[in-house]
């Protein structure tokens, strides 16, 4: 069976993995851009479109961060992710952060209580908005990616809600060395997640550091 994934999901030292009051020109609220400002130097951000004067590095950071696209299927993400809208959508114009052109590639399965048409993008992103739980909605991504993998790609709540459920196999988290003090902590009740997973750390020298968690097989 396909396995669930997570990918480059930046923490900081007590945990957020964004900030207070998301908004327009804030995708991260007070936060900005310091939990994602490791990957903008990495040839795999640069090849999105991330501003930059080189290709970008082939490090220890570019390591992690290509392990992002290749084997995915489809993405699941929250809808604060997707938009800073709450509630019924007032502007339908809005197709996300990213552009015309969105980075994905796949279908993408954005989970809201307030479903809207597909939308499709260039480049093969299509946006499939639905109100479901996590179960419900891997079951729908499933169904678009074929043999290929799901990858849980935030906002904090999302990947909280599918770690609470066990539906995630392969989890890599960038600890940034910032205290953030207020936003979205994604450990808040996952007492004893460790013992699901083997943990790998692995230290980079921009200061971050990556931990790979792997499901433990049952022996």
């Amino acid at each position: 069976m396909s396995l669930v994934r997570v990918h480059n999901f930046s923490i900081s030292l007590d945990g957020f993995g964004t900030g207070e009051s998301q908004q327009l020109d804030a995708p991260f609220g007070h936060a900005g851009q310091q939990l994602v400002q490791w990957a903008f130097g990495t040839r795999t951000f640069r090849t999105m479109g991330f501003p930059g004067e080189s290709e970008g590095s082939f490090g220890v950071d570019e390591a992690f961060a290509s392990t992002w696209g290749p084997g995915i299927g489809v993405e699941i993400m929250g809808r604060n992710k997707f938009g800073p809208q709450r509630g019924p959508w007032e502007d339908h114009e809005w197709k996300g952060w990213w552009g015309e052109n969105p980075p994905f590639h796949t279908p993408v399965v954005v989970l809201t209580h307030h479903p809207r048409p597909v939308l499709e993008m260039e480049g093969g992103t299509t946006f499939h908005f639905v109100d479901a739980d996590p179960v419900a909605a891997l079951e729908k991504a499933r169904t678009l990616a074929g043999d290929r993998d799901i990858r849980i790609g935030g906002g904090v709540s999302t990947v909280r809600q599918f770690l609470e459920t066990d539906l995630i196999d392969h989890m890599h988290i960038v600890i940034v060395p910032i205290v953030l003090g207020r936003g979205d902590r994604l450990w808040d009740g996952l007492e004893g997640l460790e013992q699901r997973f083997d943990i790998e750390a692995t230290p980079s020298p921009q200061g971050v550091l990556h931990l790979v968690f792997t499901r433990r097989t049952v022996q």
